[in-house]
């Protein structure tokens, strides 16, 4: 599986080749970049949890759940074009193409100055209604009032970083996170630590950083004239368009609503067993985002390599990368579990002195272990659904195992074991169900008959889409 360093860091197009190769040659750099943005909240936890102390810690933790449900506009965006452009790129339909990336940079800023509006508006409200212990309440409500003022940045880059994926480019993304990663480091080392800014200094820095990213990534898309137009006819809102982008980016934005929304509820019983707990929690959420990047990154890759083979009418091939998509994925998530796992008190002891939160913290990872396997089977499923246009199919699973199974489960186990166990028992449990539902409905799911670039292609030629 010989990779010179120019086929790894070009434009692909995944209609070719063995799938296994340009699975793993896509998803390299993507891991990478995956392994950069979890950098990004980790510095900012392992920075307030040693220079400011575990309340810092718990705050930012307890930041993450109402920052998820106040961006999921971003996700739906994101999501949508990244499906629409992989199927033009795919289908070699560059008028299409042109339209849906314009648009997709409107809809983003669009978006943005939203949740710009009512973000900072909502932010006391929603702390108030998780009871949020008052010993954290200040400190989270700066930081999250300063993330959602400059959420321009950070919206705007994951947007076009999913254009740039859609186009087969896994690797200028990255590079530019990369770049925002070390600023947002040393921007963070500043703030607190020379100007002792605690919880608002990481905040800032994180909003600079991400602005910095945002603007690169503009900057390659501007560059790439011979795949790709930006002109301010191309910006233009077209119905067409903008409708195709929420029809397909919806049920992805729902899912995350509806998740963001159970997370706030299962937060709400976090933040019952104390600051301690809490402070656990987000210790435990930062290194688990570590070992779910193989996993997220092989879904990402899955739906792009889903996108541009489906554009190019190639079904053939997304069954056979299903299988090469699921063997590089589960043999990648369990050499990194495993070794998280070996590590696991040592990466805790990272973010916090206190040995009661380590202890816990090693705990709950335990208990985790097994679900990171199962998210991977979820995750390559999931992807190849949403990368034909299946959008539906993802959000009504995440629906079943988030509302349905893991919140009620969390309160459930709580009444039982009195513990804060219940919280990642009830994971555990919803994710290895998410992985039998994923792939029963990839088998039986209605996921083949959804291509947008197909349907266009069928309309265009006076045919009806679904012929084939």
């Amino acid at each position: 599986m010989a990779m010179n360093l120019q086929s790894l860091f070009a434009t692909q197009d995944l209609t070719k080749g063995k799938p296994i190769h340009g699975i793993i040659r896509f998803s390299i750099p993507l891991l990478i970049g995956n392994l950069a943005q979890q950098l990004y909240n980790t510095v900012d936890s392992i920075v307030v949890g040693k220079y400011v102390g575990d309340q810092a810690l718990a705050a930012v933790g307890a930041a993450g759940p109402v920052l998820n449900l106040l961006i999921v506009l971003f996700v739906g965006v994101s999501v949508g074009g990244t499906i629409m452009v992989s199927q033009y790129f795919g289908a070699r339909d560059r008028e299409h193409l042109d339209h849906t990336v314009g648009n997709t940079i409107t809809l983003a800023v669009l978006s943005a100055l939203i949740i710009m509006v009512i973000g900072p508006l909502l932010t006391r409200p929603l702390l108030d209604l998780l009871q949020t212990p008052s010993d954290i309440y200040e400190m989270t409500c700066s930081y999250l009032v300063i993330i959602f003022v400059g959420v321009l940045g950070g919206s705007f880059y994951n947007i076009m970083a999913g254009v740039l994926r859609g186009l087969g480019d896994s690797v200028g993304p990255v590079l530019f996170l990369i770049v925002a990663c070390f600023l947002n480091i040393g921007l963070d080392l500043l703030f607190v630590i020379a100007f002792s800014m605690d919880v608002a200094g990481v905040a800032l820095a994180t909003v600079l950083a991400q602005f910095v990213s945002a603007a690169l990534c503009m900057w390659r898309l501007m560059r790439m004239k011979e795949v790709v137009s930006i002109h301010k006819k191309y910006l233009r809102p077209k119905k067409e368009y903008i409708a195709k982008l929420i029809r397909l980016g919806l049920p992805s934005g729902a899912s995350q609503a509806i998740f963001s929304t159970a997370a706030l509820i299962v937060q709400s019983l976090t933040n019952s067993f104390g600051t301690n707990v809490i402070a656990c929690c987000t210790v435990v959420m930062r290194v688990d985002a570590f070992a779910m990047m193989p996993n997220f990154t092989f879904g990402t890759a899955m739906t792009t390599y889903t996108g541009q083979n489906i554009g190019a009418r190639r079904i053939d091939r997304v069954e056979k990368g299903m299988k090469a998509g699921l063997l590089v994925s589960c043999v990648t998530s369990v050499v990194l579990v495993t070794a998280i796992l070996l590590a696991g008190p040592y990466l805790i002891e990272m973010f916090t002195k206190t040995q009661e939160v380590i202890d816990m913290g090693t705990h709950m990872l335990q208990i985790l272990a097994f679900g990171y396997l199962m998210m991977a089977v979820s995750q390559v499923f999931n992807g190849i659904m949403n990368g034909a246009g299946d959008t539906l199919t993802p959000m009504f699973l995440s629906i079943i195992t988030t509302v349905v199974i893991r919140m009620p489960l969390a309160y459930l186990l709580n009444e039982w074991l009195h513990s804060p166990d219940c919280l990642f028992i009830s994971l555990l449990i919803a994710w290895t169900c998410g992985a039998i539902l994923s792939a029963i409905m990839f088998k039986v799911g209605p996921w083949r008959r959804r291509s947008v670039a197909s349907r266009d292609a069928f309309r265009e030629n006076g045919k009806d889409a679904m012929s084939e």
